[in-house]
């Protein structure tokens, strides 16, 4: 359906990123419905590695494009607007994909944050608790800035409730702050990505955070309910996805949950099911899920095998998150959603 030439990836602006160009080219004339929507579906992954290193979220840029239809410059000037000049090592990084000198796919070295117990378990239920992977003074910071942002008081129920056009749901959609970034910058998530990945050729994400209040009648629970955030095409790939609990989270207090050990019968599950049959839309909690209960500064890291999401918050007081993640450019997706 592409009814224009596309610009190599090697075309840079004045901001020097390579795959840049590229990227608002295809996002303009999907826009202009010159281009389908799942046109190069190939690159998605690199596209959301570029997202990455410039610091904003897919969501925001989608919304940025749609609304504006910008000129390239004017495209690179918005960015530096949102999320500041790309940080340059990061930008050495991504713009060594596309030259001859490829980046390092090297094992992990002798620094860990996952124990050989730790490790098991993880094989065994297909997710792990990273402690105190950021410090309880940033986890406070963290909040400061999310309550300021959408406008409510901690401590204030009242407040807790009100409209804000960055609140969807449970998530907020708060990409860009000094204390998200620093967060993002853990060395004990990143090595233990590394671990899990066992590689360390590692692009970190800009994702959001999220706020999940206790649940009233006025406010009844708002998911998102068990899913899963990738193609159930069989074999599932290896992938992770990440959350990190910003205050003490009980498991009653809307806490993150999912099915343990899933990664390891997904296949078969699928396979046994009726011919015709939808997994998205069984009962995923007669599954076995587990709410995970943990501390301020904890992080949770799970394979997207598994099947996972928020749970109604009982409790008197809210709960906090922020999501992080980090891949490789060359990440493994199926070409087929289903």
């Amino acid at each position: 359906m592409i009814t224009s030439p596309i610009i190599i990836s090697t075309e840079t602006g004045k901001l020097q990123i390579m795959h840049l160009k590229r990227y608002w080219n295809k996002s303009i004339l999907k826009r202009e419905g010159k281009m389908a929507q799942d046109e190069l579906n190939d690159e998605w992954q690199l596209d959301t590695t570029l997202l990455g290193i410039l610091g904003i979220g897919l969501e925001q840029t989608i919304k940025y494009v749609y609304q504006n239809s910008p000129s390239f410059e004017e495209f690179e000037t918005w960015i530096v607007n949102a999320s500041g000049i790309p940080d340059q090592v990061k930008v050495k990084q991504f713009n060594r994909l596309f030259s001859a000198d490829a980046i390092n796919r090297s094992e992990p070295g002798s620094e860990k944050v996952l124990s050989a117990d730790e490790l098991k378990f993880w094989e065994q239920n297909g997710y792990v608790i990273v402690r105190n992977a950021v410090s309880k003074v940033d986890c406070e910071k963290t909040i400061a800035a999310l309550c300021s942002f959408i406008e409510i008081d901690r401590y204030d129920a009242a407040t807790w409730y009100n409209a804000h056009p960055a609140r969807q749901g449970i998530m907020v959609q708060l990409f860009q702050h000094p204390v998200l970034e620093s967060n993002r910058k853990s060395d004990k998530i990143r090595i233990a990505y590394e671990q899990l990945w066992n590689r360390t050729d590692l692009f970190g994400n800009a994702d959001r955070v999220g706020f999940n209040p206790p649940q009233t009648e006025a406010y009844p629970f708002q998911g998102p309910r068990l899913h899963w955030d990738v193609s159930l095409d069989l074999p599932i790939p290896f992938g992770l996805q990440g959350i990190l609990y910003l205050a003490d989270t009980a498991e009653n207090q809307g806490a993150f949950t999912l099915v343990p050990g899933f990664h390891n019968r997904v296949d078969s599950w699928i396979n046994s099911l009726p011919a015709g049959a939808n997994p998205r839309t069984e009962d995923l909690y007669a599954l076995g899920t587990r709410p995970i209960a943990a501390n301020a500064g904890d992080f949770i890291i799970w394979h997207q095998a598994l099947p996972h999401g928020s749970s109604p918050n009982t409790t008197n007081i809210p709960r906090f998150v922020q999501y992080i993640n980090y891949a490789p450019a060359d990440e493994e997706k199926s070409k087929v959603w289903k």
